[in-house]
């Protein structure tokens, strides 16, 4: 199975540096190098019932001799081609030998693709045969695959051909388990998938190789698992009766996905293993709360507990109400960023090593090398899918062992995220807090910007602040879409002088991000412009109203993650969502936001449009995308290979023995996550 394709007969040196552009070095390499398409021959239609752009066969007579001629350096033969329904004019470039070959008065099937042009309808480059041989096409798939510059498709197929001679993998599958999941043999279905012999039959071979990627995948992550100790719990961590007042005292009640998460939460710090849970759950939800009722559990038992999050401006937010919370507590609460002054830094530094800071709030400058802590019981991440595996290793590696608590408002099926998050139990919060208004939507184009506007004035002569999004920060050349500088500039001149409005964007010094935002939150500023800076985790209660511009320019997911800054407070809040475009599948798809505040129908649509890879974030770290297999469409595949790989490992099965030297890709981003 791993010979070189240089054991093929016909491959030399020239197709084997060919193939090797594409990655192609072995026989095992090759026959998983599947087509990209089919070509399919359908029964001849006339020449009056050809389409422009459609492909098709007409079968007709060489009514006019082949004319060859010059032009240029290339060499072209033309003739007139007719049925009893019309002409059809065909041309072919540098096939000089067409003139002797084709003989005028014979009946032929050609194959092609119709265009108009130069005022009448063609076919360039067709395929032409004998009626007998076409007949003997039609019973086929024809495949064509992925090719590099040099490489024909002809001499791709013939060499596939030439591999089913030898190639014999053997099968890894107990008998039981395909005929449990009615699974064609691994050999046929390669074979099929290269040369199908009907349409079911090549249904049934895409079913076996999208399964065998999912399963190998699975067992990548199995034996990645399995390499690593599965670590006793060092920190029993009680639900005290401290943290069942501190819930008793809050001014509004949990809600059932909250108190559930935190009833699983509970389970974890007292149970014999150490916690690693994934709590997954929309903008808004409560989250936090979650967070900060799991660390004050960890420090009332004599424990650090240390938060991180992605920006320096959620970090900052953070700490702030962790403050206003735990202060009267008696629990002291640091906050660690890289923008912190030197001198800063290190008194913050010196009251983790100590244990003096019980609570550490923080980006990533508290997984620097530099930074220790006494006695961290408890590690949680929010907004998990914005950092790097290794980042979350290396906070996780700043204790020994500690709880582990990620946080991600990426709501996905639940039955997906388990099997995708498999190395870590997941709980999901779906209801909102009950003093939440749902957000009302409106769809609208740049004529209705000024009406827009006009609303916007309402809410802030209500007392109320408002954001509006621009996708750029400034003009630029070649993208016709708003910027932050040029609409804060534009949007100064139509209020009046005592609506405060500021911009905000990536490019800031941190220490003017922070400023601006404060001021925001101290409701000294009504409107703030801004990139997407401000899709994670920023909350303002009072903010009511946000205006994105250009709304075709991001994905559903990121939409719906910006519309999570407004309706946090108890006011009814508004999201408006401003296109230029009027493309139908562009409204159809911000229709979808515009109808739904619902994250996870939401988050389903988003992930069948944009796909696993940038969807999930994985394109940070290794790669979830697979030569066939589909996360989404071929969910249920998926499910099956998973529970497949459960059941074997229980039999005993050696799960290393199904992977090969292609899914180096795979195990790379098994190992990583």
């Amino acid at each position: 199975m791993s010979e070189s394709v240089r054991s093929i007969k016909g491959v030399g040196d020239k197709t084997e540096k060919l193939l090797k552009r594409l990655h192609i070095e072995t026989t095992d390499d090759l026959v998983h190098h599947y087509p990209r398409c089919y070509i399919t021959y359908g029964e001849p239609i006339d020449i009056c019932d050809i389409r422009t752009g459609v492909r098709c066969s007409v079968y007709a007579e060489l009514s006019s001799p082949v004319h060859l001629r010059s032009n240029g350096k290339r060499k072209v033969c033309t003739c007139l081609v007719a049925d009893q329904t019309g002409q059809l004019f065909i041309r072919w470039f540098n096939m000089p030998y067409l003139r002797n070959s084709l003989t005028q008065g014979e009946k032929y099937v050609f194959t092609g693709t119709v265009i108009f042009k130069e005022g009448r309808l063609m076919m360039e480059q067709p395929e032409y045969m004998s009626l007998t041989k076409y007949r003997e096409k039609t019973e086929h798939f024809q495949p064509v695959y992925p090719l590099t510059a040099g490489l024909s498709n002809k001499t791709l197929q013939k060499t596939m051909k030439l591999v089913f001679q030898s190639y014999q993998p053997d099968e890894y599958l107990p008998d039981t388990v395909r005929s449990y999941w009615d699974l064609m043999e691994e050999e046929a279905a390669l074979f099929e998938i290269h040369f199908p012999s009907s349409g079911s039959r090549l249904k049934e071979a895409k079913k076996r190789i999208i399964y065998d990627e999912f399963f190998r995948f699975f067992a990548a992550l199995e034996l990645v698992k399995e390499r690593e100790d599965h670590s006793l719990n060092h920190f029993l961590i009680s639900w005290n009766e401290k943290v069942t007042d501190f819930i008793g005292n809050l001014p509004y009640q949990l809600t059932q996905g909250q108190k559930n998460t935190l009833t699983d939460i509970r389970n974890d710090l007292a149970g014999t293993m150490t916690m690693n849970r994934l709590v997954q759950g929309d903008v808004g939800c409560g989250k936090t709360m979650v967070a900060m009722i799991a660390m004050y559990a960890t420090v009332t038992n004599g424990y650090q507990a240390v938060f991180m999050a992605p920006t320096e401006v959620l970090a900052r937010q953070h700490y702030e109400n962790f403050r206003k919370t735990f202060d009267s507590l008696g629990v002291n609460v640091g906050l660690l960023m890289g923008s912190m002054k030197a001198s800063e830094k290190k008194k913050v530094k010196e009251k983790c090593a100590s244990g003096e800071y019980q609570m550490i709030i923080g980006t990533h400058a508290l997984i620097q090398e530099s930074v220790n802590y006494r006695n961290v019981a408890l590690v949680i991440t929010d907004e998990q899918h914005r950092f790097g595996v290794k980042q979350r290793d290396a906070l996780m590696k700043k204790g020994e062992e500690p709880h582990v608590l990620v946080m991600s408002a990426t709501p996905i099926p639940r039955t997906l995220g388990i099997i995708l998050y498999r190395d870590l139990d997941v709980s999901i919060i779906k209801d909102m807090p009950a003093s939440r208004l749902p957000i009302k939507n409106a769809l609208v184009n740049p004529r209705q910007r000024q009406t827009s506007w006009s609303f916007i004035r309402k809410e802030v002569e209500k007392g109320h602040q408002a954001y509006i999004i621009c996708p750029m920060i400034e003009e630029s050349e070649s993208l016709d879409v708003e910027n932050v500088l040029e609409y804060a500039r534009n949007l100064s001149a139509y209020f009046t002088p005592s609506v405060h409005i500021e911009s905000l964007h990536g490019k800031m010094e941190a220490k003017e991000k922070n400023d601006i935002m404060d001021r925001f939150n101290r409701g000294e500023i009504q409107i703030l412009v801004s990139t997407t800076v401000i899709e994670v985790g920023i909350d303002n209660p009072n903010a009511t109203v946000m205006l994105i511009e250009n709304a075709e320019r991001f994905g559903l997911a990121q939409l719906h993650q910006l519309r999570g800054r407004v309706g946090r407070g108890n006011a009814q809040s508004y999201c408006i969502f401003l296109s230029a475009s009027d493309q139908k599948e562009v409204m159809d798809r911000l229709s979808i936001i515009g109808h739904s505040n619902d994250g996870f129908e939401i988050a389903n649509e988003d992930l069948k449009q944009r796909g696993p890879g940038e969807f999930f974030g994985t394109k940070q770290s290794g790669t979830m995308s697979f030569a066939l297999g589909d996360i989404y469409s071929n969910a249920d595949i998926l499910k099956m290979a998973s529970e497949s790989v459960t059941y074997l490992k229980s039999e005993g099965f050696d799960l290393s023995q199904v992977q090969r030297d292609t899914m180096k890709e795979q195990l790379n981003y098994a190992q990583n996550i």
